[in-house]
């Protein structure tokens, strides 16, 4: 269900003892705790208006695949799981393989920087014109490639903000 789990153990130490890394060892197992980082209300629609501008949303995310797959059904993205890949099977193309197949993908997870940079790289190569939008300092070089730099104003790193020719001043994608 895309959901984030949290495993929870202890460990009692004597009171006083500074605690090192070998205390990380023996733990006493308490449960399990799954959260939810749902996608904001307005992104469902933004991804429709997008789709029906003839614009093809994306997905690239450093998220496990499971958690991508799934937030990416809830707002439009993906409709097919044979449209998700990892970062591991990108990195085992060449760069002609990627644009080969770049245009069959929805959601690209657990990537890298630089895999990110290929990807923006691959669509570009097809022809396209390629907004990105992004938050992170790993997601600066991958916004500097693409066409359209679009950074989150409230959240964005400083380098999201620099190498972005736009910055949304609320973090609305709509």
């Amino acid at each position: 269900n895309g959901l984030r789990v949290l495993a929870i153990a202890y460990k009692e130490v004597r009171e006083g003892r500074p605690i090192t890394v070998f205390d990380e060892r023996d733990l006493i197992f308490v449960g399990l705790i799954a959260m939810m980082d749902p996608p904001r209300k307005e992104s469902k629609a933004a991804v429709e208006s997008c789709i029906k501008a003839g614009i093809k949303p994306v997905m690239i995310t450093g998220d496990h695949k499971i958690t991508a797959t799934a937030i990416a059904k809830q707002i439009g993205i993906l409709q097919d799981p044979s449209e998700a890949i990892e970062g591991a099977e990108i990195e085992g193309l060449t760069d002609r393989e990627l644009q080969e197949k770049v245009q069959d993908v929805s959601v690209y997870a657990r990537v890298t920087p630089e895999q990110k940079i290929r990807i923006v790289k691959a669509w570009q190569e097809k022809g396209n014109v390629v907004a990105m939008t992004g938050d992170g300092v790993n997601d600066g070089p991958a916004l500097k490639q693409a066409d359209i730099g679009v950074a989150m104003g409230i959240t964005g790193t400083e380098v999201a903000k620099d190498a972005s020719s736009m910055i949304l001043t609320d973090d609305n994608f709509s």
